[in-house]
């Protein structure tokens, strides 16, 4: 019984990565609506590169950022020690704010585009394994 009570401290780290995902989102989010207002396109890319690019960049965001959010959230629940949540949570955030900005960008960051994969994989990765040490431990 005492797992369903989760550390205070740990959980607000959690929040705290889980809303600069969230924002980082919306920012996405709003790079998207921009571009579709000022080309007039409603639905689609209309073949436009930039926008193409916008619509990408929140796309892979909104693919790989709920499941970095899921383990946040989780990890507190099971016991986790602060440095996990840390872990998996300065890990994924930087990796997700890396591959978004070299997304939008184009190829002149691909470098940052690879670090940001390496790391949000990396993040999801230790995510999974954290929750599987944690569960059964």
């Amino acid at each position: 019984m005492d797992k369903l009570i989760a550390p205070a401290q740990s959980l607000a780290f959690s929040a705290s990565y889980i809303a600069v995902l969230i924002l980082l989102g919306v920012i996405l989010t709003f790079r998207v609506v921009f571009v579709r207002r000022s080309a007039r396109i409603s639905l689609g890319d209309g073949d436009n590169t930039e926008l193409r690019k916008r619509i990408r960049a929140h796309g892979n965001f909104a693919e790989q950022a709920p499941w970095i959010a899921l383990a946040l959230i989780v990890l507190p629940f099971l016991g986790a020690r602060e440095w996990m949540v840390h872990l998996v949570g300065v890990t994924g955030v930087t990796g997700r704010i890396l591959h978004a900005i070299a997304v939008s960008k184009g190829d002149s960051l691909l470098k940052y585009r690879v670090m940001g994969m390496v790391l949000t994989t990396g993040a999801l990765v230790l995510g999974a394994l954290l929750l599987l040490v944690c569960a059964w431990r």
